[in-house]
């Protein structure tokens, strides 16, 4: 990604975020973006963010509670909600900060960034090796679990039993699928 950045632009800085290179109170805000179930130390983490923003802190992350539900991972890849955990739910973490709320992101249906949540109304794109292939979810999913799950949405899909129990879908502009954006103010107004 640091690669595809156009010239000129603002200095892109490699580093863990349990262990963040800048001074504290340096930036205004600081945010994650659908990262934090990938650090090693939740807490640490927070703590840098806790230090280097004077303002605010903003995290992207989802809630495994409307996951369940998704019929991505209920009817076709289970395996999913086990990567997703409540440990870095937008509840969770909106407990742990200062001054926080939690509030519900809806996905569009048009949404142009494909995560695997992201497809809720367009199945056929699960077969998309493209737009699947770059899915850390994906990834994780074993071989097995991939084709199988593969295979009943196929079959689903050609004979119309998707359609049947999830056509409307289609038809909505958006849909919760968990993606929760926690707001916390570090430093009050005034």
């Amino acid at each position: 990604m640091i690669a595809q950045r156009p010239k000129g632009a603002a200095p892109a800085v490699q580093a863990s975020a349990e262990s963040l290179p800048f001074e504290a109170d340096v930036f205004d805000v600081a945010m994650a973006i659908l990262t934090v179930h990938h650090w090693a130390d939740l807490q640490a983490g927070i703590a840098e963010m806790l230090r280097v923003a004077r303002k605010r802190i903003v995290i992207l992350t989802f809630d495994p509670d409307p996951l369940r539900e998704l019929w991505i991972v209920r009817d076709y890849f289970p395996g999913m909600l086990a990567l997703k955990s409540d440990a870095t739910s937008g509840r969770r973490l909106a407990a742990e900060l200062p001054r926080a709320r939690n509030e519900v992101l809806p996905v569009p249906r048009d949404c142009t960034d494909l995560f695997f949540a992201a497809l809720w109304g367009r199945p056929e794109l699960l077969f998309d090796e493209a737009v699947v292939g770059p899915m850390w979810v994906w990834s994780r999913l074993s071989d097995r679990e991939r084709e199988e799950g593969r295979q009943r949405l196929r079959a689903d899909l050609s004979n119309g039993g998707w359609d049947e129990r999830y056509g409307d879908l289609r038809n909505r502009d958006e849909l919760d699928v968990g993606l929760r954006i926690v707001i916390a103010e570090v430093a009050a107004e005034g």
